[in-house]
């Protein structure tokens, strides 16, 4: 297709088709001729994904470059990959290592690991995102005096790790490496808010029956 059809089958500008080229966040196209390209499926795909990373992820142009770099990066393991991929979205605050409660809260973080037998999330803890993001939560628990640690926040990891299961099986669904990667990233940025939607509408629905609606 040329970039005409692409820009009316992905509802994208051309100049914004264009500017994306520009980046690198598009892979150029076949070359006609000096002034034309033809453009394919994947072309169509990879669109779709840049428009979630940019529109709805608010991820800025050099961290989707990135992204997109990974995804694209066939030398790479699929859990490298994907991590890969993953880590170079958005990420909450650092930890503060010099906070007594950051300190607590690592502590806690690492019990919870060892409690719940998730060794490689542990061999992860000093690269990963989320990781750093939990201790970052739990130390603010303790700050306020809520003695959120281990013991608590296990029943929460174990419905994660179900959810976590679900995402990989429909991942693997996914014919080519390059669109499972793609669909976990759109995981991350899509289904995310959803699950966080059906998490408060989950309380609401058990408060209103212990409490009523009063």
């Amino acid at each position: 297709m040329r970039l005409a059809e692409l820009s009316n089958r992905s509802g994208v500008s051309t100049a914004t088709i264009k500017y994306y080229l520009r980046e690198g966040l598009l892979p150029p196209g076949r070359r006609l001729n000096a002034t034309t390209a033809e453009y394919d499926e994947t072309h169509l795909r990879r669109l779709r994904l840049v428009r979630a990373l940019i529109q709805v992820g608010k991820v800025p142009v050099a961290n989707a470059r990135e992204v997109l770099r990974h995804v694209d990066d066939e030398s790479l393991g699929r859990s490298v990959r994907l991590g890969a991929a993953l880590w170079e979205l958005p990420q909450g605050p650092e930890p503060d290592e010099d906070d007594e409660y950051v300190q607590a809260a690592h502590q806690e973080v690492s019990a919870l690991l060892d409690r719940l037998g998730w060794e490689n999330a542990k061999r992860l803890a000093d690269i990963s995102p989320a990781y750093r993001a939990l201790v970052v939560g739990v130390a603010a628990f303790r700050r306020l005096g809520y003695d959120w640690g281990a013991g608590q926040l296990a029943p929460y990891a174990e419905l994660m790790h179900r959810t976590a299961v679900l995402d990989v099986d429909n991942m693997e669904r996914h014919p080519s490496e390059p669109e499972r990667v793609e669909f976990a990233v759109l995981g991350a940025i899509l289904n995310e808010p959803v699950l966080q939607a059906l998490h408060r509408l989950a309380q609401e629905e058990e408060t209103t029956r212990r409490y009523g609606f009063e």
